[in-house]
């Protein structure tokens, strides 16, 4: 029989995790409430590190937990739901840029009044195309990649134990794994011409 979500500690563990992730699979409504609680910061920061907006992140948010509904039977490692989750959540949200792409250049216009002197449209043209070109080099890298970057880059930040539980990492790693990934897109965005502009 599974641990009830009161009987575990306030800060779950991989194996905890795992028992949630079971006791939701046999229909017990208060593990699945467990793992909302657990998780939910997490998904709405993957999505409001991407920009979305709140109620575009509460799209992104309600769409990962059907998401993990409707896969929860087939989750071959539950310990790492934390991964699985930011993943799930950071495809939804590359759905939502491409399906709300043309929605972002309106606001962007609506915006135009507040422009500093001496920018114009071809300063948002640049800039657009420069944070293409960034998004396409951060989609190169792989997967487990991705999910650390954006896992540090969450607001507020997710702490080292959090992102070690969830990615099924040593703590100790995560720094110099983040340093390679940095050097591996810094020298990604440079081979494609990106450059910084004040």
């Amino acid at each position: 029989m599974a641990s009830r979500p009161e009987q575990l500690a306030p800060h779950h563990d991989r194996a905890d995790t795992a028992t949630l992730v079971e006791g939701a699979r046999q229909g017990d409504r208060s593990c699945w409430d467990a793992l909302v609680d657990q998780f939910s910061g997490l998904i709405w920061s993957v999505a409001r590190g991407f920009g979305m907006s709140r109620a575009d992140a509460a799209e992104v948010s309600q769409i990962t937990w059907l998401r993990l509904a409707e896969h929860l039977s087939r989750i071959e490692q539950p310990d790492r739901l934390g991964a699985w989750l930011v993943t799930t959540a950071r495809r939804e949200c590359l759905r939502q840029r491409r399906l709300h792409g043309r929605m972002v250049l309106v606001e962007d216009l609506e915006l135009e009044r507040g422009r500093p002197a001496g920018t114009g449209a071809d300063d948002d043209v640049l800039t657009n195309e420069r944070d293409a070109a960034l998004w396409r080099c951060l989609d190169a890298l792989p997967e487990r990649a991705r999910t650390l970057l954006m896992m540090l880059l969450t607001d507020p930040p997710m702490s080292y134990t959090e992102i070690g539980a969830a990615l099924d990492m040593p703590v100790g790693s995560i720094g110099p794994t983040r340093a390679r990934i940095l050097t591996m897109l810094r020298r990604d965005v440079e081979a494609a011409g990106i450059t910084r502009r004040d």
